[in-house]
């Protein structure tokens, strides 16, 4: 397994001691290193009479002291080291994630409003860091629906829910989600929309466009799916994969299918040359701020030179 550590930020709010347990039980299961960090957004350096003598020492900190003590006594921890850091933490959370090999937080921290469903900094780290980000939302938040199984699945034991665009697959978003499900003894279920029924737009004195049959266009995003999962299912014999084709809205078939799944994989918006900044899509932030468990946003594999 890799040595890269997987990230757990935390700051003390319930939120983030349940991304701990969370990161806690990934670090087992990858047979990797925890690190526990708090960012602390009150810096010394913040303050222009204070000079910062050097970074904060993990032993002095109180949310820090929390976490060893809820872990005092626990057996079978992997090893587990501790950072404290002082800055903006929608700043310094992302740059966690260039030595890790996953950073895990909750949906929000001791900041923001009530009834606020995804914080800022959730929000920064899922968007810049250069791992993947597990956003773990508060309990609760379920939706009441449930996405349709595939006819003859085996619906019991435990399974992974990815998204899927047929039209442009992202390869890292496809492995991360075998990973996962290869790791968890997991079903996998892929979940592939496509758009129904089709948005049609005609210029004056234009012919209506020929009628679209539905069913052609399902067949055809499932051979696509096909193509795009063959060489994840054979990187991972021992994981069942299941191919949803539906129609309609991506992001509420997925928010939908993560009512009852150990996790939800999905990626990230690749940099374009018009919007080089680090982007997230609309279905991967309706998942973020919807979604009933776990969500992991997995940044695209570096373009190939």
């Amino acid at each position: 397994m890799s040595t890269q550590p997987v990230v757990a930020a935390v700051d003390g709010s319930d939120d983030s001691l349940r991304a701990l347990e969370w990161a806690l039980d990934a670090a087992r299961r990858r047979e990797a290193p925890l690190r526990v960090a708090h960012v602390r957004q009150y810096a010394a350096w913040g303050q222009p009479e204070v000079l910062a003598a050097g970074p904060p020492d993990p032993r002095e900190d109180p949310v820090l002291d929390l976490v060893r003590a809820r872990l005092a006594g626990r057996t079978g921890l992997p090893a587990v080291d501790f950072v404290a850091l002082d800055g903006a933490p929608g700043a310094v959370l992302p740059e966690l994630g260039a030595t890790a090999q996953l950073l895990v937080l909750g949906s929000r921290g001791r900041g923001g409003f009530a009834s606020l469903l995804l914080g800022s900094n959730s929000l920064a780290a899922a968007r810049d860091a250069e791992c993947p980000v597990v956003v773990v939302p508060r309990p609760g938040r379920g939706t009441g629906a449930g996405t349709d199984t595939p006819a003859g699945s085996d619906t019991a034991g435990p399974f992974v829910v990815v998204g899927l665009n047929v039209d442009s697959p992202d390869e890292a978003t496809l492995a991360h989600a075998f990973d996962e499900a290869a790791l968890r003894g997991a079903r996998l279920r892929i979940v592939a929309a496509y758009p129904w029924p089709p948005q049609t737009w005609m210029l004056p004195g234009e012919m209506p466009a020929p009628q679209i049959d539905q069913g052609a266009v399902e067949h055809e995003s499932r051979t696509l799916a096909d193509g795009c999962l063959a060489p994840h299912r054979e990187r991972h014999p021992g994981v069942v994969a299941e191919i949803l084709v539906l129609p309609g809205d991506a992001a509420g078939h997925l928010v939908a299918a993560s009512e009852d799944a150990e996790l939800v994989v999905v990626g990230r918006h690749r940099r374009r040359l018009l919007a080089p900044a680090r982007m997230m899509g609309s279905v991967t932030q309706a998942v973020l701020l919807h979604a009933a468990g776990p969500v992991a946003v997995v940044p695209p594999a570096p373009p190939e030179e």
